[in-house]
């Protein structure tokens, strides 16, 4: 740009600038995304491109322009009584503007409008310093740098308190220089909020144990045939976790899943019959946590509550029914204890030819006044799940720094022995992903490699609002990359007086 003239270099920034009427309007930046409307859902891999807009009122000088995607966790708890609120960019990506593209003097003229366009690439990964308070493992720490959902702000409800928001919004930013201290001051900056839904892999079955307060993998139930006549049985029921229902990459799907339901039942006697399973009711939970500072583990494991500290944390579940498909005919097989087998040189040999798929059982505890029965009854069920996605917004599960998501699949299995019927509810993770996509159509050609470094902003990256400041310890010098140089068509139009 060492050829043109000054007064040209003014009139240049970006695309092209145009003369509008002198008459008097306010300074204005806009940011414009090609292809873009209200519900429009971006996922790994996803372009998002456009221009940004600049039409000032008077003459203003600058120092500092930026173009900036960024992806900010909000949490809100109460200390005391007193609101915490603690904000967390986790990602920030500049689109670089060459040096050789801004005006000397650096000065926006009344009446001219300057266009610059921009291109981001929604990333598959956070890099570690997006993650650098201390975690229980390195498991926590992966899903910690993964991109978390959009919460908060689905057309549809999606679950998430008031207390939690995960949001993406491109910023274009004027920033002043101040000559006496080097401070930067933002005179002009405009925002707009893009929705984003990243690609998410089927994680593998959680080990839930009994410490584990959130889940029921199992729940027993004393049977009798009437409400005052002697017990018939216990019967058990115990499911496994399905497996994940995957989101398209645009939220407007999602595929269903099937519980696996093992059944068993140890009768007092040896002709007590089996109960029948009259039906399945299903519903599903949505756990959104928050927290003030950083979360060191999975918050949907052991118990959340009893780890509450002066950092403050909190859960918030919200409910609603879910679609049980058919389960099919329950067939009931019957076997010998482990102990029976031994008394009666049976050995391996069963009563049932399904025996061989199950481990031999151990031999029921002796009753007061009774003998333990011999035998025991056993059934599998394969109970369908679809989720109303139609009703309701499902983001899939995520652990952030100071947010999680996840989800418990209810079941209630009514058991009918005689007249009597008896309910047992069991509460089984439930993980949603996303599927990824082979082909973008918005994405004709995808930008250059990121190559330059920026540190987050201070006061963006982790904000308490607090006296106190959150336990959580981010570095501000990730090197979070930037665009390789793009380079712009400069041209001017001077409007007809």
């Amino acid at each position: 740009m060492s050829s043109t003239s000054s007064s040209e270099h003014s009139r240049i920034l970006g695309g092209y600038a145009r003369k509008l009427s002198h008459a008097a309007k306010p300074n204005n930046i806009s940011i414009h995304i090609n292809n873009h409307y209200h519900s429009r859902v971006y996922t790994t891999g996803s372009e998002v491109s456009g221009q940004v807009t600049i039409t000032p009122q008077t003459d203003t000088r600058f120092d500092t322009l930026q173009i900036v995607l960024l992806g900010t966790s909000k949490t809100r708890t109460d200390a005391v009584n007193i609101p915490q609120t603690t904000s967390h960019t986790f990602l920030k990506l500049i689109m670089p503007i060459p040096e050789s593209s801004y005006p000397i003097p650096r000065r926006l003229e009344a009446g001219l409008k300057y266009t610059l366009p921009f291109t981001f690439v929604i990333p598959s990964t956070l890099t570690l310093n997006a993650c650098s308070h201390q975690v229980a493992n390195d498991s926590v720490q992966e899903h910690h740098t993964r991109l978390p959902p959009t919460i908060g702000s689905w057309e549809k409800d999606d679950f998430a308190p008031h207390m939690s928001r995960v949001q993406y919004v491109i910023k274009a930013r004027v920033y002043v220089d101040d000559a006496t201290d080097g401070s930067s001051t933002k005179i002009m900056e405009a925002g707009e909020e893009i929705k984003v839904l990243p690609t998410v892999p089927e994680d593998a079955p959680l080990s839930v144990t009994k410490h584990d307060d959130l889940y029921v993998m199992s729940k027993s139930k004393t049977l009798r045939k009437t409400i005052i006549s002697p017990k018939t049985g216990k019967v058990t029921i115990t499911a496994a976790q399905p497996s994940a229902s995957m989101l398209s990459p645009d939220g407007q799907t999602i595929t269903s899943t099937t519980v696996p339901l093992h059944l068993e039942f140890e009768p007092i006697s040896i002709d007590a019959r089996p109960p029948k399973i009259t039906g399945i009711s299903s519903k599903v939970t949505a756990v959104t946590y928050f927290s003030a500072g950083g979360i060191n583990h999975y918050p949907n494991l052991k118990d959340w509550h009893r780890s509450f500290g002066s950092d403050g944390r909190g859960s918030y579940s919200s409910t609603i029914s879910v679609t049980t498909g058919h389960f099919g005919q329950v067939k009931w097989s019957r076997h010998l204890t482990a102990q029976a087998r031994r008394d009666s040189g049976y050995g391996s040999d069963s009563l049932s030819s399904s025996d061989t798929d199950l481990p031999p059982r151990p031999a029921s505890k002796k009753t007061k006044g009774n003998l333990p029965s011999p035998i025991f009854h056993s059934a599998q069920l394969q109970v369908p799940i679809q989720l109303p996605v139609q009703k309701r917004t499902f983001v899939p599960t995520f652990h952030s720094c100071i947010t999680s998501r996840v989800y418990v699949l209810w079941l209630t299995v009514t058991v009918v022995s005689g007249g009597n019927s008896a309910h047992l509810t069991l509460g089984v993770p439930l993980q949603i992903g996303v599927n990824g996509t082979d082909s973008h159509p918005d994405n004709a050609a995808l930008p250059p490699s990121f190559e330059e470094t920026e540190q987050a902003d201070v006061d963006e990256y982790l904000r308490p609002r607090v006296m106190s400041i959150p336990t959580i310890d981010f570095h501000h010098n990730g090197a979070l990359p930037g665009y390789a140089d793009i380079h712009y068509n400069r041209r001017r139009t001077v409007a007809a007086h």
